[in-house]
């Protein structure tokens, strides 16, 4: 979108528009901070791509870091928004979209802490426009098939979704997208964190290891990258066409 003219954009409306979302958050050692940002913007470019939809600029800040998964504050340049505000942009971004004629919108997460605030903007805006608009939200992660995830971590241990954090998926996913920012050889693993079943403020320093990964990361490749990004994109252009009637 933001390499087209308003004319061009505005012939498109009858085509799907998919809105990334992400956030600035450390991802350990050995990723950079816009990780779930890029990883939901490549994913919208390939999902576009099956789809001749069009993707919008990425929102690149989001919710609060959970104190014992991402480390929140413990971390300089996790840059953290609350809740109304993340509600407030997103709700604001799709209410210009949908004014615009588009009827058709995929939200694509890629920072698991965001997803209840976008679902409340989605909420309010299907309200208030009557439900112009469908409406479509997903976490990369979660059109990902049982077999597909068997694949990805084949020959190593899943640690469950809650300690994915800077470890295989999201480390194999940017050396498949982009290998010039991931530096295995500054990767960090010392010790196998539990994941809690509760969350605690104040946030103390321990909470997330010093090096703020939580799960190994050894073993990530681009290939197995490749495997969740298309996994993903497959499942979702499904999805669209079931809930949109797009051609496939």
């Amino acid at each position: 979108m933001d390499q087209m003219t308003w004319p061009e954009f505005a012939a498109r409306t009858d085509r799907p528009v998919i809105l990334p979302i992400g956030s600035t958050e450390q991802h350990s050692q050995h990723l950079p901070m816009g990780v779930d940002a890029r990883i939901a913007e490549h994913i919208s470019e390939d999902l576009a791509a099956a789809l001749d939809g069009t993707v919008m600029p990425t929102l690149c800040y989001g919710y609060k870091s959970k104190p014992l998964s991402g480390g929140g504050p413990l971390f300089p340049g996790t840059i953290d928004l609350n809740g109304v505000t993340v509600i407030n942009l997103v709700h604001d971004v799709l209410s210009e979209i949908i004014a615009d004629g588009f009827t058709k919108i995929v939200v694509m997460n890629g920072h698991f802490e965001n997803e209840p605030f976008v679902i409340e903007a989605i909420d309010l805006v299907t309200r208030e426009t009557g439900g112009k608009a469908t409406i479509v939200e997903s976490n990369w992660w979660d059109p990902l098939t049982p077999d597909v995830v068997e694949k990805v971590f084949e020959g190593l241990d899943f640690p469950g979704w809650a300690l994915e954090h800077a470890a295989i998926t999201e480390t194999s996913l940017m050396l498949h997208y982009e290998p010039q920012l991931v530096h295995m050889d500054r990767m960090v693993y010392k010790q196998k964190v539990k994941p809690k079943a509760y969350v605690r403020y104040p946030v103390r320093k321990g909470d997330v290891p010093d090096y703020g990964g939580l799960a190994d990361a050894t073993g990530s490749s681009a290939e197995r990258g490749r495997l969740i990004a298309e996994g993903c994109v497959s499942e979702m252009v499904k999805i669209c066409a079931e809930e949109f009637g797009t051609e496939r």
